[in-house]
């Protein structure tokens, strides 16, 4: 559900809303009912239509609704509105947190998860900078990358959630080599891609000019796409980030790893934002999300616009079909 104070519940009610997310999936939102029922109140939605269910298995007709799995034994989370609070924090992880035990153990193919506040959920005391990074920690994975997703455009990130400063000295060999061989994969198991060509961006300004402008692209970044094409990797470049976007040349390629946050993010987001998700690659369940935030400035009066998070359940729902494909 998100956090409980942005517009998380009001995205997730909106997409439930739209009959043609019903047609292909049999949607649990795990969360809490009396959040989800309060906010139905904002939302055009009769708070009737909501209902909490304990077993996952009940499908029946004669209980029509969204179904709700109570994460919190029926207590009500502390909701303040457009406010960043540790309450909000504790509930937006406890959700995530219970989702990924469903996925785990079975009880559902795939989550996608509504925006939370990293600073709310440091409030309650969670070391994680994000829940990319909890729910990686709770899967046990040793390997994966953040992908946003809009159609053919598919951006991944050498690094995600750490400080600019820190970027340079995670910008490595090995780290590329492995971020390449998982998009590698994630695009041929999980989109279908056959032989994916992945375009690699320059970590400095028109990709070091030659070393006149750093020298990460001659030493590390160039060093580490010639050795994985020689595993098979289809990689090219690196290419400047802004002449790159500028023209189009993502056009020409299955994917695109950027060196950090902001530089694959900030054009994604605006070639994209309506419509952009976010896909967690590597992983054992799973998951996507909306590519927005939480925007506690709107919280609650029903002006948020759920097409990301409607997106973000249709990408889900096409790799859980992929997936199933290859395993027949």
């Amino acid at each position: 559900m998100g956090d409980p104070n942005g517009i998380g519940p009001e995205v997730v009610l909106k997409t439930l809303m739209d009959s043609r997310i019903l047609k292909y999936i049999d949607p649990i939102v795990v969360g809490s009912i009396a959040v989800m029922r309060r906010y139905a109140r904002l939302v055009p939605m009769l708070p009737e239509q909501i209902r909490e269910v304990s077993d996952l298995d009940d499908t029946s007709p004669a209980q029509a609704g969204i179904r709700v799995y109570d994460a919190f034994g029926g207590h009500e989370p502390v909701i303040q509105l457009g406010e960043i609070t540790e309450a909000g924090g504790r509930a937006s992880m406890r959700a995530v947190e219970a989702a990924v035990d469903l996925c785990l153990g079975g009880q559902v193919q795939a989550m996608v998860t509504a925006p939370i506040s990293k600073e709310a959920i440091a409030m309650a005391g969670y070391t994680n900078r994000g829940h990319t990074e909890f729910i990686v920690q709770k899967t046990g994975v040793s390997g994966h990358t953040m992908m946003m997703v809009a159609d053919q455009l598919r951006v991944g990130l050498l690094t995600e959630h750490v400080p600019l400063a820190e970027v340079p000295a995670m910008v490595t060999v090995a780290a590329i080599g492995d971020k390449l061989r998982l998009m590698t994969s994630s695009l041929i198991r999980d989109f279908g891609v056959e032989r994916p060509r992945i375009a690699v961006l320059g970590l400095n300004p028109h990709a070091g000019d030659g070393g006149l402008l750093g020298r990460e692209e001659m030493e590390t970044i160039l060093p580490a796409i010639e050795a994985a094409c020689e595993e098979g990797v289809h990689a090219f470049g690196p290419f400047p980030a802004d002449g790159f976007f500028a023209i189009g040349m993502y056009r020409n390629y299955d994917g695109v790893l950027a060196m950090y946050h902001d530089q694959g993010l900030i054009p994604f987001k605006t070639l994209a934002f309506s419509t952009g998700v976010n896909y967690t690659a590597g992983l054992p369940i799973i998951r996507t999300s909306p590519d927005h935030g939480t925007a506690f400035n709107i919280a609650g009066k029903g002006e948020a616009d759920p097409g990301s998070m409607r997106s973000a359940v249709f990408l889900a729902l096409d790799i859980v079909r992929r997936r199933m494909r290859a395993a027949t």
